[in-house]
């Protein structure tokens, strides 16, 4: 089977525009805090993608599988006095709808300009680190 030279330049332009708008997965750095979140390619994390992250993480952290996380299951992802004000019940654990609570809260926080998603430079403030601490 043989590929002609135009199906060949074709190919090669595809992969040049789409390695240039940052498609391919390998374009992205790890040190990116988009990396692995924008499921959607949007160059910006809604909240739904960060609550399907976080999520993912919970269950993750969840190594007794009790739907809860307490202290030790969070690993410092969130303060004694963080952890005291997102539990609602004072049981020293959070379930995952009140630890997805702190995320919406603290993803509201990282949006300054309220368009509802975050970019690289949202990410990269404060807010964004302390909220990519419970997507990671």
């Amino acid at each position: 089977m043989m590929i002609s030279r135009r199906e060949v330049v074709r190919s090669i332009s595809v992969m040049l525009g789409l390695f240039a708008s940052g498609e391919f997965a390998f374009a992205r750095s790890r040190r990116d805090p988009l990396y692995g979140l924008d499921t959607d390619n949007d160059r910006s994390v809604d909240l739904e993608e960060a609550k399907r992250a976080a999520a993912a993480l919970f269950d993750r952290l969840d190594r007794d599988h009790d739907g809860t996380l307490d202290r030790r299951e969070l690993r410092g992802r969130l303060s004694a006095r963080e952890l005291d004000d997102a539990d609602p019940d004072h049981d020293g654990t959070l379930t995952k709808s009140e630890y997805l609570a702190v995320v919406e809260k603290r993803f509201n926080t990282a949006d300054p300009d309220r368009d509802e998603t975050l970019d690289s430079k949202e990410l990269k403030t404060k807010a964004g680190q302390a909220l990519l601490r419970l997507l990671r």
